[in-house]
């Protein structure tokens, strides 16, 4: 049985005299412990100091696509009991079925269970095909050529394996910090006594750690707390300048722990049922009150939630789809809030909260594809000025699309419904119009403060990267939309298909360049997943418009009848 390796010598020696796990007396149950000071140590990981709590978070959804696991028993384990059990090995993570394969082909093509979508670790180690796809595609990826969505999984898995395998040897736990520059490289606790400080200053963290390993295995609360707070502060004394103060770890430990954005969810959702039903009732003037404010709470959580992450992050939130998506869905339903308030007019609310509800909906149910995680920047967005300008600016202008979309699937609905009352209403077709307006102002200011900053960056302004060139098609699609309708090319129903149809390039200019060509300069937005949503999404809309304007040629036809039959009878 291999010993906690993350301990040293005489945690290790103790440990190794108990035996547990699958081959020895098993912890107590864990399960309900509070492990808050645990999650409280500082630690590197990915180029960023964080809490063990974040650590934890991530390995358990990178590993297993969800937030807890049950394994094989019934149990449930949280991210902090999970990564502790692992360590010490209280549990046999090797044959447990945790390692997530989220496509369906390299599940065939492995020749693994097509119902299953976690495999264990010894299982897929033991794969010789898997190594064949993975060798080959890293190959491929070194020659940087196109990668099948086979090979990209094949790949995706290899990095759950190793990243399984750094918690179980104790690699992951880089807990013990550098001496004195914040960039070097922290080590684990096996490590940290030889490499950085002599013995007799790395004995009272060989002690806390004994304490923290004892009181685990026993299921000992206050003494796991206790035990992991004293080696917070003595590992903090190794090195005051490089560790994280206290404010820090305990501000994203509750951003972790708060869930802004879930609570975000619920309240949008309350807001939006109670919304739809003061709009039946034509006159609920207070059930409208009562959504607004529940709206107003959603808000307000989901700013919250951005603010911390800006605080932990020491950025605005834009450098990721996760974090563009719940920026824009945050901007949409404030958008609609604004024009609400200007026109006192509620159906901004309601064309404003489904798509943010959705968004929202959307990266909670994706971890895999849309990571949460806090990442570093890269060398090309290290200039706080330039990603606040124009980053902020163009998802700006996406959320006013997303709205003028929302807004635009009520006016089609209300044409597939009755496409006489639809046209009669003027102010519907005039609030859609300034929301198209605003969003061709941000989307033009962005594009060029775009090429402003890639000239600053990469030594020109223009280069028909992907990324530019969808942004430039977008931005012309509105345009033709809006200056068709001033024109008179088409009437105020093609506005409203437009503000749907035209979102579809915003989509691509968004989602489609990262996810679906991945290929371009803004390849620090790459990622896999998410297709078969999108191409859903997209089928389904498609649909419905074509079948809002059959409906709306249905009525032109029917209301041109009648008169020709009276012009008929008036020339006999």
């Amino acid at each position: 049985m291999r010993i906690f390796v993350i301990l040293a010598a005489a945690a290790g020696t103790f440990l190794g005299s108990i035996g547990y796990g699958a081959s020895g007396v098993p912890a107590a149950n864990t399960g309900n412990l509070d492990f808050k000071q645990w999650g409280l140590l500082a630690i590197q990981d990915g180029g960023r100091r964080k809490p063990v709590d974040t650590l934890a978070k991530e390995t358990l959804i990178r590993i297993t696509g969800r937030s807890t696991y049950t394994d094989k028993t019934g149990r449930t384990w949280r991210p902090n009991d999970f990564v502790l059990s692992a360590l010490i090995e209280t549990h046999d993570w090797k044959n447990e079925p945790i390692v997530l394969i989220s496509s369906g082909q390299l599940i065939e093509q492995l020749g693994l269970d097509k119902t299953q979508r976690r495999f264990s670790f010894a299982q897929l180690t033991g794969s010789a095909e898997l190594q064949r796809l993975v060798t080959e595609a890293q190959a491929l990826k070194r020659a940087e050529k196109p990668l099948t969505r086979v090979q990209q999984e094949a790949l995706s898995v290899s990095d759950r394996l190793t990243l399984l395998a750094r918690v179980m040897d104790g690699r992951a736990l880089l807990i013990v910090p550098a001496p004195t520059n914040e960039t070097d490289p922290w080590v684990e606790p096996a490590l940290g006594g030889s490499k950085y400080y002599a013995d007799a200053q790395f004995a009272p963290i060989q002690t806390q750690l004994q304490t923290v390993a004892t009181a685990y295995v026993q299921g000992d609360g206050f003494n796991l707390n206790r035990a992991a707070n004293q080696l917070r502060e003595d590992l903090r004394a190794l090195s005051p300048s490089v560790y994280l103060r206290d404010q820090q770890l305990r501000l994203e430990y509750f951003y972790n722990h708060f869930e802004a954005f879930y609570r975000a969810i619920w309240c949008y959702g309350i807001a939006l049922v109670i919304l739809i039903m003061a709009h039946l009732r034509k006159r609920g003037r207070a059930l409208q009150y009562i959504g607004v404010a529940v709206a107003i709470v959603g808000l307000a959580f989901q700013a919250a939630g951005i603010v911390m992450r800006c605080m932990i992050a020491g950025r605005p939130p834009v450098t990721n789809m996760y974090e563009s998506i719940i920026w824009v869905s945050f901007a949409v339903s404030f958008f609609g809030m604004i024009f609400f308030v200007r026109y006192r007019a509620p159906i901004y609310l309601l064309a404003a909260l489904p798509v943010t509800l959705i968004a929202l909906l959307l990266v909670h149910q994706m971890p895999i594809a849309m990571p949460s995680s806090i990442d570093p920047l890269v060398p090309v967005l290290r200039d706080n000025f330039w990603l606040t300008i124009h980053v902020l600016t163009i998802t700006l202008s996406y959320a006013a699309f997303a709205l003028a979309m929302g807004f635009g699937h009520i006016l089609l609905w209300r044409y597939a419904r009755n496409p006489a009352a639809a046209r009669a209403d003027a102010p519907m077709h005039f609030w859609l119009y300034r929301v198209l307006q605003l969003g061709v102002l941000l989307l033009a200011a962005g594009t060029i403060l775009g090429g402003v900053w890639a000239n600053y960056s990469w030594g020109r302004f223009w280069g028909w990267d992907p990324k530019e060139t969808w942004a430039l098609i977008a931005l012309l699609c509105y345009i033709l939309a809006l200056h068709g309708r001033l024109a008179g090319w088409w009437t105020q129903f093609g506005l409203a298909v437009a503000s749907v149809v035209c979102f579809l390039a915003v989509l691509m200019a968004w989602y489609g360049v990262n996810f679906v060509l991945g290929k371009g300069l803004h390849s620090y937005g790459f990622g896999i997943g998410g297709e078969t949503y999108v191409a859903i999404f997209v089928a389904l809309d498609l649909l419905f418009v074509a079948f809002a304007i059959w409906r709306y040629r249905r009525s032109a036809s029917a209301a041109v009848a009648p008169s020709e039959i009276r012009a008929e009878r008036a020339a006999v």
